[in-house]
């Protein structure tokens, strides 16, 4: 063990004089080590994080939930196979919540942007959402000033509504302002008893609760047509339920609703959110591999550096060589101690390109609107593919300095 520290202190010594004797050339030599690791880290920490808020944004849609709609999500079904199918009903709702049991919340919802107005100020393209009384336990809505909707806004129809913070803001000056007021929606009053916690951007879109208005599908339903305002059924499972299990069960429900025959075609798409998440996995994961194999040919570039950074170092150092083999060093630790040294210059390069990396992560996440980090996994796989090209580069010189005859190379100049 002694001994090992001894030769890993020795290889570190030698990394750093070579560092310090001949600053640009190491530089240069290192230098397509420093963009490898640049390549590498930086593609698998912009990927890793946009994979991580992208799952975030999916998991916010709701947790083992089904969307029921006459469009099919995943964009993999021709336009004219779903444009005549029928929309989801409200009547389809009680139907539902009977048919499958494995449910635990089922909810339905109307959707539309248009335009709200108050006093001489109107704000476009806001998103109007009518809903009930379970959309809240499959969405997460957090009311941070009033209140939230009540089963009596819900059974009377009541004009209320809870409003988004960019809503609140652009529309009264401070977003604190807004709890009390009343708003016009399609010529009727709204009264605003709610104002939901700001949420930020969304990369997928998402609900984008900060800049919606939402009111009761029950008030909702009397301003708008129900057909023409994407109106949509959400399906909930029990912890216990596996998706699958609650996605067949759904399909059969579906099927016995509409009065399909055997022979028909089902007229809904059941979207499942666990298999978005599973399905951007799979591109995240291709663009990794695809990122990591432009970059290690920056590291192969890199690797020639360090080999012709090491061949000359043995041959600057033959005679410390042949010296050492006379008294007493054997190959394998002549052997090894090259290998550490070209391990370690390795490793220098490779930290140059973390710090890289780390800095414009700093950039970006302020730019890009996500935070951008460098995981530990990130890390480990930074530090462990310096060693690995290190060892790789030096293997050919430190096997010349390790066959060296002692004899041969004290006489070398």
């Amino acid at each position: 063990m002694r001994r090992s520290l001894e030769i890993l202190g020795t290889g570190l010594k030698m990394a750093l004089d070579e560092f310090r004797s001949n600053k640009l050339r190491t530089f240069l030599s290192l230098f397509g080590i420093t963009i490898g690791i640049f390549c590498i880290i930086g593609v698998l920490a912009t990927v890793n994080s946009l994979e991580a808020n992208v799952q975030k944004d999916i998991k916010a849609l709701g947790s083992n939930t089904i969307f029921i709609d006459k469009w099919d999500y995943s964009g993999q079904v021709p336009y004219w196979k779903l444009v005549n199918r029928p929309t989801p009903k409200f009547e389809e709702l009680s139907l539902l919540k009977k048919a499958v049991p494995e449910a635990s919340n089922v909810a339905f919802a109307l959707q539309r942007m248009d335009k709200i107005e108050f006093e001489d100020q109107k704000l476009e393209n806001v998103r109007i959402y009518g809903i009930t009384e379970d959309f809240s336990n499959i969405q997460s809505i957090s009311v941070i000033d009033g209140r939230y909707l009540q089963q009596s806004d819900f059974d009377f129809a009541s004009n209320h509504g809870v409003i988004g913070s960019k809503v609140a803001e652009e529309l009264f000056g401070r977003a604190e302002l807004a709890v009390g007021r009343i708003i016009q929606l399609y010529d009727r009053q709204v009264l605003v008893i709610g104002l939901i916690k700001k949420q930020g951007s969304s990369i997928i879109g998402g609900w984008e609760f900060d800049n919606s208005l939402i009111i009761p599908y029950s008030f909702m339903k009397t301003l708008v047509r129900e057909e023409s305002s994407q109106p949509v059924l959400m399906l909930q499972g029990k912890e216990n339920i596996p998706m699958a299990a609650l996605r067949d069960e759904t399909m059969g429900a579906m099927r016995s609703i509409r009065k399909l025959k055997p022979q028909q075609l089902e007229n809904f798409s059941l979207n499942d959110v666990d298999a978005f998440g599973e399905f951007a996995s799979g591109i995240f994961a291709g663009i990794n591999m695809g990122g990591f194999f432009i970059a290690v040919l920056s590291l192969v570039v890199g690797m020639f550096g360090v080999a012709n950074i090491m061949f000359v170092t043995v041959r600057e150092r033959t005679s410390q060589i042949g010296l050492k083999k006379a008294i007493g060093a054997k190959k394998g630790t002549i052997l090894l101690e090259f290998l550490m040294e070209s391990a370690f210059l390795c490793i220098m390069g490779g930290m140059i390109g973390l710090l890289l990396v780390f800095i414009l992560t700093q950039v970006f996440s302020k730019l890009l609107g996500f935070p951008i980090f460098i995981s530990v996994d990130i890390m480990v796989i930074a530090v462990s593919i310096c060693i690995v090209v290190g060892i790789l580069a030096g293997i050919i010189p430190a096997s010349i300095a390790a066959k060296m005859d002692p004899v041969v190379a004290i006489r070398s100049k």
